[in-house]
Formats: C-alpha cells, structure tokens, sequence
C-alpha cells in the first residue's frame, strides 16, 4: 500500500479488521517464552543470591539492576521498534528474536555464576535482554488489534504469562521430586535451579520463535514518508525524544503513572520478600545452605504458580468482567483482592495457607497485566505505540528502584523490621493502587469508523493475507 497517497498509520483515520482468537493466540505465544525468564528470576535469584552468601539486607540492592535496567532499554527499544521496518521480519518481531536469543544465553550463565557480583551483573544482562523481547510485544497489541479488542489481546498475553510463570515457577520442585539435588554446598546453587534456568532459557526461545514465524505485521501506510522520517532524525535526537516523552504523556498515562508506582512497589515487596518471610516463619531458618530453607524457597515456588495459574484461568474472564464493570472499576477490585491476599500472609501458621492467600494475588497479577495496557493503548497515537509503551515503564521501573534502594536502608533503620513486615506493606500500596485507579479517565469507546473506502478494502486485504496464521 506504499505510495498510495492512503494513511492507515494515524489512528484517527483508520480502523483495523477484528482478528481471529487462533491469530491473537499466535501474536501472544511468545509472552508465555517470556515469562519463564521472568518467573524463574521472581522465584530464584533472591534465592541464588542467599546460595552465594548475600545477606538479608543486602539483596534489595543487588536486584537494582533488573529495573534500571528496563529503565534504561525499554524506551529506546519501544523509540527504535518504531521505526523498524522489514518486508520479511516486521517490525517489532527483530526485537522479540533478538531478545530471546540474548536472554537465553544469560539463562545459561546465571545460576553457574562463581561469585555475588557475577550473579548481579548476570542478573542485569538477562533483565535487559527480556526487555528488549517484552517491550515491543507490548507494542504489538496496540499495533495488530482495534481498540474493541485491546482488553481481549492483553488478557490472552496474560493467560500465557500466567502458564509459563506456572512452569517456571514450579520447575525446581518438580526437578526435586526426580530426584535432581536440591541443596548444594555454600557458594554453590543446587541442580535444581540450575537444570530449571537450562529448560526455562530453551522454552523462551522456542516460545518467540513460533510468534516470529507464525504472525504478520502491518506495513507502514507510507514506505516513502516512513524512510524520510527514519533518515532525518540522528541517534542523540532520538535518544532526546525517548527521554522527553515523559514531558508530552497523555493525559491517561499521567493518571495511570501512580496507580503504577504504588502497584510494582508493592510487587517488588512480595518478590524480594516472600522467599525470605516464608523461609523464616514457616520453615524456621535463615540459613540460606540448609535443606529447610531450600525446601521453603520451593514451595515459594509453588506458590507463585499457583497466583499464575488463577491468572491464566482469570485471564479468559477478564474482558467479560470488564466488559460489564468498566476497566476502571475492574482494576481497582482486583488490586484490592491482592492487596488483601498480601496482608492475609501476616496470619498464616501453616505453609498450605499461602497457596489460598496466592488466588486473590493471581487475579490482581491478571489484571496488572492487562488492563492499564489497554487503557493507555486506546490513548496513545499508533505510530508512537512502542516510544510510549517504552516511556510508560519508567512508572514499573521507579517504584522498583526506590523499593531495592529504600528498603535496605529501612531495615538497616529499623532492625527489627521483618521480611514478612514488607510483605505486608507491599498488600497495602496494592490497595492504595487499586482507589487511586478510580481517578483514570479511561474511554472506552467504539473503534475508529472506515472514513475512506479505500482503507477499508487495504485493511482487509491485509486481514487475508494473514488470515492462515
């Protein structure tokens, strides 16, 4: 459709054919790839870190560098996806491949890391290679998918995250029950996780590979107009307007920004801590070579599948529910089901307990997931959906920053705060999230209208030509 005089690209002045459930499952596969790199760095690098000797209060500092470093890479990944384009590879699925490539040599390296600083350094490249695949999937939705449908490709993104984080999160344990050690001696991490980390970096790969090959992208509505953009800006321009988005957000990404800041500090509260809180409380050890602790770090491993798992089941009734509900409402009693499930932890005796405190958290992961994607999606203009989408995780990254800087000097302030304390806090900004999303004004109106014939008829052939995905 190059040279046609026609712009599809403004989304004021088009409207994209609905897609098929089988074409959004494909366009979302790779999420689930993703996710294993993620869930296994939730569940085990706090752990690995014990493994090599770091103390309580010094790993909120060493898991800085997974969101400085989605701080740095996401908006320039989200600036550059934009303006990629190939006929063969697309436009953001370059990104998801290299990603996943990078991402699972990391996984490879990190838990045979001999010492702490390898394992943080380790820890940073894996973050930043994930983020190079997961930004621009983001991307996709909004690129791929008509505003009727945001919820719906968000939510089946979800669903996959909540089955690979339900893998991932309980492939150490079952790598115990086959008899693989699950204790090693100090400085060393068990077989367990390092087996769980091989499989997990070989299902990412595999996982983004299948989306590459099995989904289609939009062309640029104007090669012409596209290339001359692409050729006039330099990289220090384009590293400027990266960084100046921030300063022209939408007026729904402003509103959304502390509902997110709340919402990932107390997420960062719930992954540095629970291994640390269940471990003590329940299991009775802080020692991190013992066969208690690292039978607890499991079952925290356990638990997190479970929140995947209600995510993944919840993910297929999110849109109705918020279909009926609105966004708005949805979000907010789904950040306080969690926020609850979190404070619940401080009243549980037995460790069975936290498997029914995790179900309220996996509805709140669903909608965390989702929802303020397709609120911002429907806000923000197509041809900038990856430089936004980018800009939009600084307010993910921040809170997680202030979380691994400020709360080692809280617990050094205060000694007799408690790991499970934290956890506990994380259950109340999730709460205090979930009100604060009552003052977004989300529109949820109809999808564009066909205001020219001709975009209708470019817009559907496009849809048959990847109607075989």
């Amino acid at each position: 459709m190059a040279g046609s005089g026609i712009t599809i690209d403004n989304p004021n002045m088009r409207a994209k054919p609905r897609l098929s459930f089988w074409q959004i499952w494909n366009m979302s596969f790779g999420f689930m790839g993703i996710q294993f790199g993620f869930a296994l760095q939730n569940a085990n690098t706090s752990r690995i870190f014990s493994n090599l000797g770091a103390n309580a209060d010094d790993i909120p500092i060493l898991w800085v560098a997974a969101p400085l470093t989605g701080l740095l890479v996401q908006p320039i990944i989200g600036y550059l996806s934009d303006r990629t384009w190939s006929p063969r590879w697309g436009r953001r699925r370059p990104f998801f491949l290299i990603g996943a490539i990078l991402a699972s040599l990391a996984m490879l390296i990190m838990p045979n890391s001999p010492t702490l600083w390898i394992a943080g350094g380790m820890l940073w490249i894996m973050d930043a290679s994930i983020n190079i695949s997961m930004e621009p999937f983001r991307a996709f939705v909004g690129d791929m998918l008509p505003s009727e449908q945001h919820t719906s490709g968000f939510a089946m993104q979800s669903f996959f995250i909540g089955i690979g984080a339900v893998v991932a999160s309980l492939l150490p344990s079952i790598l115990t029950q086959l008899g693989v050690a699950n204790s090693a001696p100090d400085g060393i991490v068990p077989n367990s996780v390092k087996y769980a980390y091989y499989l997990g970096a070989a299902a990412f790969l595999l996982c983004v590979v299948y989306t590459v090959f099995t989904s289609h992208e939009y062309p640029p509505a104007d090669l012409e107009a596209f290339e001359r953009e692409k050729r006039g800006t330099t990289f220090w321009q384009g590293v400027k307007e990266t960084y100046s988005g921030v300063a022209h957000m939408p007026l729904v990404m402003r509103q959304l920004a502390p509902v997110q800041f709340f919402t990932w500090f107390g997420l960062f509260c719930m992954w540095i801590f629970t291994t640390l809180a269940v471990t003590k409380h329940l299991y009775h050890t802080t020692d991190a070579k013992s066969a208690a602790f690292n039978e607890g770090a499991n079952f925290v491993g356990q638990a997190f599948a479970v929140y995947s798992g209600v995510s993944a089941a919840f993910s297929l009734l999110l849109p109705l529910v918020a279909r009926k509900l609105n966004r708005r409402l949805t979000h907010m009693l789904c950040l306080v089901a969690g926020g609850l499930s979190l404070f619940s932890i401080a009243f549980i005796t037995q460790p069975w307990m936290l498997l029914v405190a995790m179900v309220g958290v996996g509805i709140a992961w669903t909608s965390i997931l989702s929802i303020p994607y397709a609120m911002l999606a429907g806000a923000i203009p197509a041809r900038k959906m990856g430089h936004f989408m980018g800009v939009f995780n600084a307010f993910i990254v921040l809170p997680q920053v202030c979380a691994s800087l400020g709360l080692p000097a809280l617990m050094k302030q205060f000694p007799s705060l408690d790991p499970l304390n934290v956890v506990v806090l994380g259950g109340v900004l999730l709460v205090i999230a979930g009100l604060l999303t009552l003052r977004v004004a989300d529109n949820e109106a109809a999808p564009y209208p066909f205001e020219d014939e001709h975009v209708r008829v470019g817009y559907d052939a496009l849809a048959r030509d990847s109607s075989h995905l």
